[in-house]
């Protein structure tokens, strides 16, 4: 949205990078949740704010008012962040531990199902209202709103039909809360190999973190200013819906081989797939195809390794966090991984501006050496991850 509304490249990668941050600090941030009112209550007020957002962004796009879209996407990122915390509390509260394995399958498969509706089928929609309205701004403005209405459809639902398991939440005292934050930050840092942990949590997806946010601005940009010249709707559709089935496709795929072999012989095929096809950008730079589905073919060979590559990532963080305060310890290694993403993305698009479409790909092809170089450092059991 911000690319087809002129916004320089720096400027987007810059702030929308920003958008990370809730998921760096959520560790500290869910010590709220902990303390004031129920998980349920949390869920509501979170869902009607971020529809509130959505409806003051529709509004706001038509006069290109930057600085106040971005506020409101931060609420929204602060909400959904919060939102993700009292939401997995609510769903251990209100399900018995039968009922929780259950539905982990539907959980899952309606999280597959938001991305593709996210990423594609919202920018395909966008796409389509762009040729019919002329203008860019009131596209976008048209498919928040429209996105502002299914969100406030379901928090109303929610509102009604959310089960109330409060008496089963424990309310905890915030000297409790403060006690138990130092005790897992300290016990944390305190683990065997946390340098060599926090170095790969950082370090190993640097080539997809500089790429995933050019890659839009790529595919959309003109042949003149390096690109591929698709439209909204095309890149929509190549990207956000093609792409991410074959990202998450690459993810299924990961379990079950890790499943399968473990994750310690899982460990340099998926390091080598996360890595490796992100160089095919290089050759599409310079040839600049105009065929869509030469196009099509590599960024779904891309998001196809990612995902078979990101699935050790996670595994790892598991692995890692193991031992009396897991919870929390996942909790922390998630705040590195968003981390992981959000300082690249600070300086992803200055680096293109400054090298050229080209010029930044081989950059990220350079940084595959990166994601080589912290996989060997890893030490992990042999049959850790077999079924």
């Amino acid at each position: 949205m911000f690319n087809r509304m002129g916004m320089p490249n720096g400027e987007m990668a810059l702030l929308t990078s920003m958008l990370y941050l809730p998921w760096v600090i959520k560790p500290v941030w869910s010590s709220l949740v902990d303390v004031v009112s129920t998980k349920r209550w949390w869920v509501i007020a979170m869902q009607i704010i971020i529809s509130l957002s959505f409806i003051l962004v529709a509004l706001t796009i038509p006069s290109k008012t930057y600085a106040l879209i971005v506020i409101l996407f931060w609420i929204t990122a602060f909400a959904s962040a919060t939102h993700d915390i009292a939401a997995d509390g609510l769903y251990m509260l209100a399900l018995s531990e039968s009922e929780q394995s259950i539905y982990v399958g539907v959980r899952s498969t309606f999280y597959r199902l938001a991305s593709i509706f996210g990423q594609g089928v919202l920018v395909v929609i966008a796409g389509k209202l762009e040729t019919m309205t002329e203008s860019v701004p009131k596209a976008w403005s048209y498919t928040l709103l429209a996105t502002a209405l299914i969100f406030s459809v379901v928090t109303i639902w929610h509102l009604f039909n959310l089960p109330h398991p409060e008496k089963k939440e424990e309310r905890q005292t915030v000297s409790r809360i403060i006690k138990g934050v130092r005790q897992s930050i300290s016990t944390f840092f305190r683990k065997p190999g946390v340098p060599v942990a926090v170095t790969f949590m950082l370090l190993y997806r640097l080539p997809e973190a500089l790429l995933v946010k050019m890659l839009n601005p790529f595919l959309l940009a003109t042949a003149e200013d390096g690109g591929l010249g698709l439209s909204t709707a095309q890149v929509g559709t190549v990207y956000g819906t093609a792409g991410t089935i074959a990202l998450l496709a690459g993810g299924i795929l990961g379990g079950m081989a890790v499943s399968k072999w473990g994750l310690k012989k899982c460990l340099w095929p998926m390091a080598l797939s996360l890595a490796v096809p992100s160089l095919a950008f290089i050759g599409l730079s310079i040839f600049q195809s105009e065929s869509i589905w030469v196009t099509s073919v590599f960024i779904c060979l891309d998001q196809f390794g990612y995902g078979f590559g990101f699935t050790a990532y996670m595994l790892y963080m598991i692995y890692f966090s193991r031992g009396e305060f897991k919870t929390s310890h996942y909790s922390l290694c998630t705040a590195f991984m968003a981390l992981s993403m959000m300082l690249p993305g600070l300086v992803a698009g200055y680096l293109q501006e400054l090298l050229g479409y080209t010029g930044f790909f081989i950059l990220v092809g350079l940084c595959c050496l990166v994601t080589v170089g912290v996989t060997f450092l890893l030490n992990i059991d042999e049959d850790y991850g077999k079924k």
